[in-house]
């Protein structure tokens, strides 16, 4: 007798809407509606005879049962991703399938991809910058870019360089900052905030002891990429994270506003698939991000002797 299966479309949804703690969220990864999300783990949860998520006014969230039912959804998923990959010839040619985030994209990727292109012409690398949580291998890609203060369990993570934060702003801003001695002052200036990092000016000055600067006031933005466009704008002082501002530092368009540098706690780390060891491509993807890591900061001998 054949084993009578929900319908998997309602546990695409709910598999999705678990990961995310969101039905707005999974319907965006999947390209439909929230209602749809919403009435299809309904009809999923009628058929089941089980409450799946708890619904309150400010969000979702997983009941204990529904818990333990996505930890095999969300496996059956996998192994089906897997098997599908491990198919004669299957899509041999797909593009190299990369999740990071946007200014790690813009300021680090991007400007060294074409290094890669010229190497390997026929293979082809899509770069997705959407701010969601990747699984490995159900979401299809192969490498994820992370910031983290250490590697996650049960996946592949290989370390590629942390950041040093120091103070940037315009030349025409730093005049400004100066006293009657030509020192420049950060009390003086504006500090630009980044709501969403997870360190910005209070780790900056706690580690250095500087005093007399309020972490509190001052511009606050979304990205780190808006804050060094404002710094470049003479909006203020940054915090700027190498290596992602070297280029700015290379054209001018900012400079150090002190010459105090700490070292950040967290580090960019890629994260690979299981199937990135399985294809010849997503190899030699791998040892060139690691190869290109290790020369771009001083702090990666580990990625350096991982891509020999």
């Amino acid at each position: 007798m054949p084993l009578r299966l929900p319908p998997l479309p309602a546990l695409r949804f709910f598999e999705a809407a678990g990961r995310h703690q969101s039905f707005k969220l999974a319907a965006a990864e999947l390209n439909v509606t929230p209602s749809a999300v919403s009435h299809g783990i309904v009809g999923l949860e009628r058929t089941l005879g089980v409450e799946l998520f708890v619904r309150e006014p400010r969000g979702i969230s997983l009941t204990v049962a529904g818990a333990d039912y996505l930890s095999y959804v969300s496996e059956a998923f996998s192994l089906i991703a897997v098997g599908t990959q491990r198919l004669p010839n299957h899509r041999a040619d797909r593009p190299i399938a990369l999740s990071c985030a946007p200014t790690f994209a813009s300021r680090w990727l991007l400007p060294r991809l074409q290094q890669f292109r010229s190497r390997w012409p026929q293979v082809n690398v899509t770069v997705d910058t959407s701010h969601r949580q990747v699984g490995f291998p159900v979401d299809g890609f192969d490498f994820a870019i992370r910031l983290s203060r250490a590697p996650v369990a049960g996946t592949a993570w290989t370390r590629l360089f942390g950041e040093q934060f120091v103070p940037v702003c315009s030349a025409a801003y730093l005049d400004t900052l100066r006293d009657e001695h030509g020192i420049p002052s950060l009390r003086k200036a504006t500090l630009i905030h980044v709501n969403a990092a997870s360190e910005d000016w209070q780790a900056w000055l706690e580690a250095t002891g500087a005093e007399g600067i309020d972490p509190g006031d001052g511009l606050r933005v979304d990205t780190i990429q808006l804050a060094f466009e404002a710094a470049c704008m003479g909006l203020g002082v940054a915090l700027g994270r190498k290596p992602l501002v070297d280029r700015d530092f290379a054209s001018g368009a900012l400079v150090e506003a002190s010459s105090d540098t700490i070292a950040s706690a967290g580090a960019y780390w890629l994260v690979s698939a299981e199937t990135a060891e399985r294809r010849p491509e997503l190899l030699d993807f791998r040892r060139w991000i690691l190869s290109e890591a290790a020369q771009s900061s001083p702090d990666t001998n580990i990625a350096l002797q991982a891509a020999q």
